[in-house]
């Protein structure tokens, strides 16, 4: 099965980057935080969508290297996707630039995340399995 799309929990310090969708009822979780990330272009890797996605979001270019976690899962579509982790340092805060996708974006404590009622619920589960390993 070919993968459809990658997302990234992004830490600058010890928060988490987050993006509020935008308020369309055609999109699924309109109004919700997510993190970065969206579908695959063609011939990209995982890594790629994630890293290409994430630069078109909110301005930061990271490296393949800057990812620490991954793993992929099956998402409530039915479609294989990907989730990775990266921490970077809370001064790269200053470098975002947000895209022209969602209302704004913002820092969210990761349990603040995985708690709060308009996070997309299967993030913040990808979430809560990468914070259980630590």
């Amino acid at each position: 099965m070919e993968f459809t799309g990658a997302k990234l929990a992004l830490f600058l310090g010890k928060e988490l980057l987050v993006i509020r969708r935008d308020d369309h009822a055609d999109i699924p979780y309109p109004n919700h935080w997510d993190l970065p990330g969206g579908g695959r272009e063609m011939g990209e890797s995982p890594e790629q969508c994630a890293l290409r996605e994430t630069q078109e979001e909110v301005g930061l270019e990271l490296r393949e290297q800057d990812l620490v976690w991954a793993t992929s899962y099956i998402s409530p579509e039915g479609d294989l996707t990907w989730f990775f982790v990266s921490h970077q340092p809370a001064r790269l805060v200053n470098d975002v630039r947000f895209g022209s996708e969602g209302q704004g974006w913002a820092l969210m404590a990761p349990g603040q995340y995985c708690a709060h009622p308009l996070a997309v619920p299967h993030f913040a589960d990808r979430l809560r399995s990468y914070l259980e390993t630590l």
